[in-house]
């Protein structure tokens, strides 16, 4: 049977596990969530059911997706390896060590999509360590860069049901362009918002935000 692989590798990602944790019945743990015992802590990690890797530290996600990539070359198979990687994350040495691999290795099943939202932990990625010119840098690596609007659902699955009728032998690349808080107008592009929850009146105003965003988006 065919099977494709999704690494989500930005740990941020851990609060669809823990929704994910909720609708599974682990209801007691989402309620002791980062708590002593607690499976359910900050980064996921194997203890959770259906997570393979620990998400931290940073960066390793694209070298498994090419170990995987790589392994369904050597026995012949057409499945695919798809990797979410962070902008952020890309500062790290390990993501370009594993761009370079991919590409010598031709693996044209490996996919990855950047969340290019320009925001890291604590300020913007190019006051701390700049990631342009991005495409490029990927190119440069040779990889096929394809750049989307990470807003409009339509062009990613465009490029994503194309992806695998490629004839090209490079690894994919899609640069999703991306405002982190998109729809909540108080926290779009602040780095404020990487680690703070809403609290009281702000919890309404950032439903109410969503709710009109999402109803623009489906007309």
């Amino acid at each position: 049977m065919k099977i494709d692989e999704l690494i989500r590798k930005s740990a941020e990602i851990r609060l669809r596990v823990l929704e994910t944790a909720l609708r599974a019945g682990k209801k007691d743990e989402l309620e002791n969530f980062c708590g002593h015992g607690c499976m359910l802590a900050g980064h996921p990690d194997p203890n959770i059911p259906g997570v393979e890797v620990v998400s931290g530290s940073l960066g390793h996600g694209l070298g498994i997706g090419a170990g995987m990539a790589l392994g369904l070359k050597v026995h012949s198979k057409d499945s695919f390896v798809y990797v979410l990687l962070g902008d952020g994350e890309c500062q790290e040495g390990s993501v370009w060590e594993a761009a370079m691999f991919s590409s010598h290795h031709r693996l044209n099943n490996l996919v990855v999509i950047v969340d290019r939202n320009r925001l890291g932990a604590t300020d913007f990625t190019e006051i701390f360590l700049s990631l342009e010119p991005f495409s490029l840098r990927w190119q440069a690596f040779g990889w096929e860069v394809v750049n989307v609007n990470g807003h409009t659902i339509e062009q990613l699955i465009d490029v994503l049901s194309r992806s695998k009728q490629r004839s090209s032998t490079q690894p994919l690349v899609i640069i999703a362009d991306t405002t982190k808080g998109k729809g909540v107008s108080f926290m779009e592009g602040s780095p404020l918002w990487y680690h703070r929850m809403p609290k009281g009146e702000e919890i309404q105003a950032a439903l109410k935000g969503l709710n009109k965003f999402n109803s623009q988006e489906t007309n």
